[in-house]
């Protein structure tokens, strides 16, 4: 794909007959990056996401409050000393949320990664195969997309005490068949392409043309689920966490700070309203980033919503 520029805006003297427009090249990385920039929303929330990200695993080293160490401020309201207040033990919330926040993004990310890559590598050898093998893959995937997540993530959960990456792996565990057949699509499409005829005529097995070729040119929908799946982890660990089946004392996620403040939402309010406030935002940044990416990778995905 190429863009066209005005006369002279490359700087270039072209003789007389040559000016009437000049032509620069670009490749699809600068066309996908150029797009994402455009999208003010996406960019913005990179930027707020970015800094949340930042200060949730930085700010902890800096800050002079351990989430593990109660002082002797019990239940006072936010000020300059704690910017979040104080809970009944006196703890200090601002930390704790600065861990909390840490914590869930930890489970998220890890949630996103282990899903993308189980769901993106088996829904390519799927639609590869075709046939058997698609058919047998695919019933698997539909098998685990039956599967009741909360359910089954609060009981295996109880029994891992815990553990945030365990957490972690459970979620990721159901949810990379949504990975997987959205991969599937796109290579049963891309699979009839030239380049790929031509890299079967030149000998290539089929892990190359699975690992070279297909899989880099499905990038677009995978990298947008990923962002999907960031989102969808911290809504659901804040959601087990909440119903006491998370991350447990004496680590703490956003999820955890929620529940333990439910019953002084009247009294401390800062104590429920301030973690809750950081999973809105994270969920938003996300969500407002996924579409940034699929406009980005799909132009007319844009054209269609206006």
């Amino acid at each position: 794909m190429t863009d066209i520029e005005a006369p002279g805006s490359a700087g270039t003297q072209l003789p007389p007959g040559d000016r009437e427009f000049t032509v620069r090249q670009r490749t699809q990385t600068q066309l996908v990056l150029r797009r994402f920039v455009r999208h003010r929303a996406a960019m913005v929330s990179l930027v707020v996401f970015v800094l949340i990200i930042l200060w949730a695993f930085i700010g902890p080293h800096l800050w002079h409050y351990s989430y593990e160490k109660y002082t002797e401020d019990n239940s006072k309201p936010p000020s300059w000393k704690h910017p979040f207040g104080t809970n009944s033990s006196g703890y200090d919330a601002y930390a704790q949320v600065m861990r909390g926040t840490q914590t869930s993004l930890k489970i998220a990310i890890m949630i996103a990664l282990g899903s993308t890559l189980v769901g993106a590598i088996w829904g390519a050898i799927a639609g590869f195969y075709r046939g058997v093998v698609d058919a047998v893959m695919m019933r698997i995937a539909d098998l685990v997309l039956t599967l009741p997540l909360f359910a089954i993530a609060l009981v295996i959960s109880s029994r891992t005490g815990g553990s945030w990456y365990w957490i972690a792996i459970v979620i990721a565990g159901l949810t990379w068949a949504y990975v997987a057949r959205v991969v599937r699509s796109s290579v049963l499409s891309l699979r009839e392409k030239e380049f790929i005829e031509a890299a079967r005529a030149l000998g290539a097995s089929d892990a190359r043309i699975i690992f070279r070729h297909l899989l880099p040119n499905a990038l677009g929908p995978i990298i947008v689920n990923a962002t999907i799946l960031v989102a969808t982890g911290i809504l659901t660990e804040t959601a087990l966490s909440f119903l006491g089946f998370g991350v447990q004392p004496p680590d703490t996620s956003l999820g955890l700070l929620v529940s333990q403040a439910q019953t002084a939402v009247d009294t401390r309010p800062w104590l429920f309203y301030i973690p809750g406030a950081f999973i809105i935002a994270i969920a938003l940044t996300i969500n407002f980033i996924g579409d940034g990416l699929r406009d980005a990778f799909d132009p007319r995905q844009q054209r269609v919503r206006q």
